[in-house]
């Protein structure tokens, strides 16, 4: 990813990068994965790679959009409750009949929702308007076809007149052959998967989803649902950035903490490049005597340098939380790898804020970031923020009132403030007081 060598000391170890320039080189680094042939269900998530036409038109024929009765328009012209028009049945038409009977003069068919309008029918009555054969009253449904077969015959009486058309789906009239169906670009969700079946396509060319294996690091960890010893606390970054990494649209493995030890780490990363196409680390990489990843990871680019290698590079960036920060490409297939604060909130937006951006490049999307708004600061006093860094605040947003509310304080440990937040206060770099009833940058996590 890096153009040069990491380094820790001298003067460009004491430069504070910005955001906007550490995003840049990241995205300037990372390639969409290459596209591949899917079943529907397996591209579900992915985003299409060509553009799909519709090879025949939707619906394929005219069709019922009611249970009840195809008719002539002329038989029915003027029949009311009192006057009814009394039609000969000549058979049923279920969805999926191939063989249609002709409706002619004074004859009508029952049919089904969905099923082909047969020769010589003009429009659909439903059910609720006709007798539904029983020489009674108006119907409130049709006698199943197995339990009653006779009345697909006989006689049924008519209440109210219809148009030409009443109740029938027009051949075409969702999509036409030939129509752009979706275009290459495009996310496939549920209802884009629904599509692509209805007009026979059986797979698609996509993007993949990205392969994202998380681990966190640091000897105190200790996985959920196991005692706490002292000095330890549980991981809630590796479930939390793994589940990140789901909501961005990659497929997420996520790896148990690995100890404060650079052989350990170094082997976990080098055995997890199989099924990567990012890896995420958290923690140790700040400047501790523990602090292992910075250790591990040069390791590993230094082994790799060269035509087959990689690069690390550790910065300190000008925002708060999140200021140290490491990125690069290890192993031979030039895997990213990006190295992020192991602070829970510190964490979390730096997953926010280049993470999920590079999970999104990777799977060829343009709009990589989430959406932001303007809107009124709403407290009860100023927020104070560091000079010369950009300070992200956990918030709530009222889209009604345009307004964002901070929630918590400004610690880079506070977990349950972030889990009542959906959104991030922006206070930028030259703001060092940001007074309430103010306007500012808020990104939306929602």
């Amino acid at each position: 990813m890096s153009s040069r060598a990491p380094q820790d000391t001298g003067r460009d170890a004491q430069r504070l990068w910005s955001v906007d320039e550490h995003l840049a080189d990241v995205l300037a680094a990372i390639r969409p994965l290459e596209p591949i042939e899917l079943q529907l269900l397996d591209a579900q998530g992915c985003v299409l790679v060509e553009d799909v036409t519709v090879p025949v038109a939707l619906p394929p024929f005219d069709n019922s959009s009611m249970d009840g009765y195809a008719v002539r328009t002329a038989d029915v012209q003027g029949a009311s409750e009192e006057f009814p028009a009394v039609l000969t049945v000549i058979g049923d038409v279920a969805a999926g009949s191939a063989e249609l009977p002709t409706v002619g003069p004074g004859q009508a068919a029952r049919i089904m929702t969905g099923a082909p309008l047969p020769p010589g029918a003009e429009a659909v009555v439903p059910v609720e308007w006709t007798d539904g054969g029983t020489g009674g009253g108006a119907a409130v449904g049709m006698t199943p076809a197995s339990a009653a077969p006779e009345r697909s015959g006989g006689e049924v009486r008519v209440h109210r007149a219809a148009e030409a058309r009443a109740h029938v789906r027009a051949r075409g009239s969702d999509v036409q052959a030939g129509d752009l169906a979706l275009a290459a670009g495009t996310v496939l969700g549920p209802p884009q998967i629904a599509l692509l079946a209805a007009i026979g396509r059986g797979t698609v060319r996509v993007r993949p989803r990205p392969r994202v294996v998380v681990l966190s690091t640091g000897s105190e960890l200790v996985q959920p649902g196991e005692s706490l010893a002292a000095g330890t606390i549980y991981d809630s970054n590796s479930f939390a950035l793994a589940a990140a990494a789901r909501d961005a649209g990659a497929i997420a493995y996520r790896v148990g903490a690995v100890a404060d030890d650079a052989e350990t780490l170094r082997s976990t990363i080098e055995d997890q490049l199989i099924r990567a196409d990012l890896l995420v680390t958290t923690g140790g990489v700040s400047v501790g005597a523990y602090d292992v990843v910075k250790e591990a990871l040069t390791s590993v680019a230094a082994a790799d340098d060269g035509a087959d290698g990689g690069l690390m590079d550790f910065r300190k960036l000008a925002m708060q939380p999140g200021k140290p920060q490491g990125f690069g490409t290890i192993g031979p297939d030039h895997t990213p790898l990006l190295a992020l604060p192991g602070n829970p909130v510190s964490s979390y937006v730096s997953f926010e804020l280049f993470v999920r951006p590079a999970i999104r490049a990777l799977m060829g999307l343009a709009d990589v970031s989430r959406p932001s708004v303007r809107a009124v600061l709403e407290a009860d006093k100023a927020l104070g923020s560091p000079a010369g860094r950009r300070q992200f605040l956990r918030g709530t947003y009222d889209a009604q009132k345009g307004t964002v509310s901070p929630v918590g304080g400004s610690g880079s440990h506070l977990i349950a403030a972030l889990a009542h937040a959906d959104s991030l206060m922006v206070v930028p770099e030259d703001v060092t007081s940001l007074e309430p009833g103010a306007e500012l940058e808020v990104v939306l996590l929602g």
